[in-house]
């Protein structure tokens, strides 16, 4: 169609008569004889199955029900480039064609109880030599397309799509154009050849033994484009990866999202990301059952002024008490620089809360250190909670050195052990999970 108006009327026609093809047919001369009627603008849609005959694409089977399942697997595994979603049995699978769906194509029906049938090897080359033998044998200018059956994302139900076609334009791009209402189209994209290969499957079926048919009125342009035009690239799918599969690679990948970051986009920070990640830090484990740990959020540009104004005071008194030179108490201090630029700032801290008493000191350091490690354990959930919310942090341990003073300052009971400020902000640029680190000398085995 190559102004893109809709045809007065299209025929869908049946191709009856073919034969049961197998390998080494000559697919062309069967059509000749069945449907000498083509015709010029003619498009014929054949269904993919019958390539994978001709071509010989079937693979010998056992009859065993659960001997063919296996085989069936491994063909499946064979085929596929990778998978995307897993439930049971099922498999859905980006094939080595790049066509999306379920067990990579391989199918056992319509073919002998000892064979399976794998996908033409190139189903645009498919359509293209046929589309040169029928103009060669009967003189028509015809385009090819070659159907898959498939589910549909959020559909119930299958239906035949193109993977193979020559002599058509497969997409109608809108965008640009304007409709009744004067409203320009931006997006809106046909799958031309799509919707041929349906409408055909209306008078071709899947128990009729009709794996042709002819779909007439469209007046198809040859553009070029080809079926595989129609497979969408990972990179620009936004649902490339099914649900358990999505949620698995998630967990793989959050710790190692999560790094320091001293420099913050000039955007706010989502309060209710935040506060998720808060919620998440909380089931950190801890000792006793106890939930020994607390976050406390400075929204307050005063509070937060005073607080590291007064950890900075004595940060610089520790630091010149040490005898540290000038220079180096500048570097150190430049910490507190980022607690200050940070969109957001958040302090973690130990408490008390169910820890336990004892009479010898040994037993007494023991549980303070029990109730830090869970504490820490907090510390690490909420940096990997935020980096799994999209944002980025910088954990700045120095106000464990100066407890008593964010104690003061904030007024907090005295069993409010600081574990470290956190800044926290939207990254400059989106955050890449880091490739895990060699055990190495870090993991000791007895």
């Amino acid at each position: 169609m190559a102004d893109h108006a809709a045809p007065d009327a299209i025929t869908v026609l049946p191709v009856r008569g073919l034969p049961e093809f197998r390998p080494g047919d000559d697919l062309a001369a069967a059509l000749v004889e069945a449907a000498p009627w083509l015709a010029h603008g003619d498009v014929v849609v054949v269904t993919s199955k019958v390539f994978s005959k001709v071509e010989g694409r079937l693979v010998a089977a056992p009859i065993d029900p659960e001997a063919r399942d296996v085989l069936r697997r491994e063909l499946v595994d064979a085929e596929t480039e990778r998978v995307l979603a897993r439930r049971g049995r099922t498999l859905i699978v980006a094939g080595k064609l790049g066509i999306v769906q379920a067990a990579a194509g391989i199918d056992g029906s319509n073919v002998r109880r000892d064979e399976l049938a794998l996908l033409p090897a190139d189903p645009d080359g498919s359509a293209t030599r046929l589309r040169a033998e029928l103009r060669e044998r009967l003189g028509v200018d015809v385009a090819v397309v070659v159907t898959d059956t498939m589910g549909r994302s959020w559909r119930v139900g299958q239906t035949d799509v193109a993977i193979g076609s020559a002599g058509l334009t497969v997409l109608h791009r809108y965008a640009g154009q304007t409709d009744g209402a004067g409203n320009e189209l931006q997006v809106t994209e046909v799958a031309l050849a799509d919707e041929l290969a349906g409408a055909a499957d209306l008078v071709k079926g899947k128990l009729g033994g009709v794996p042709v048919a002819v779909v007439r009125g469209t007046a198809p342009v040859d553009d070029g484009s080809t079926a595989r035009d129609l497979v969408r690239p990972l990179d620009e799918d936004m649902f490339w990866l099914g649900t358990d599969e999505a949620l698995s690679r998630g967990r793989g990948e959050a710790v190692l999202l999560r790094r320091s970051t001293r420099e913050f986009a000039d955007t706010p920070v989502d309060v209710h990301a935040l506060r998720r990640a808060v919620g998440v830090a909380l089931t950190a484990p801890a000792p006793h059952h106890s939930t020994p740990f607390r976050f406390g959020w400075v929204r307050s540009a005063q509070r937060r002024a005073a607080l590291l104004d007064a950890m900075a005071a004595r940060w610089r008194e520790d630091l010149v008490a040490d005898g540290r030179a000038a220079a180096e108490v500048q570097r150190r201090m430049s910490r507190g620089d980022l607690l200050r630029r940070a969109p957001e700032l958040v302090l973690a801290f130990r408490t008390g809360d169910g820890m336990h008493t004892y009479r010898d000191d040994a037993r007494r350091v023991g549980e303070r250190t029990m109730f830090t490690v869970a504490g820490g354990a907090a510390v690490q959930s909420f940096l990997v909670a935020l980096a799994a919310e999209g944002l980025a942090s910088c954990w700045v341990g120095s106000t464990i050195f100066a407890a008593d003073v964010v104690r003061r300052v904030l007024d907090l009971p005295a069993d409010w052990q600081p574990l470290g400020a956190i800044a926290v902000g939207v990254p400059v640029e989106p955050l890449r999970p880091r490739a895990p680190r060699d055990p190495g000398d870090g993991l000791r085995e007895w």
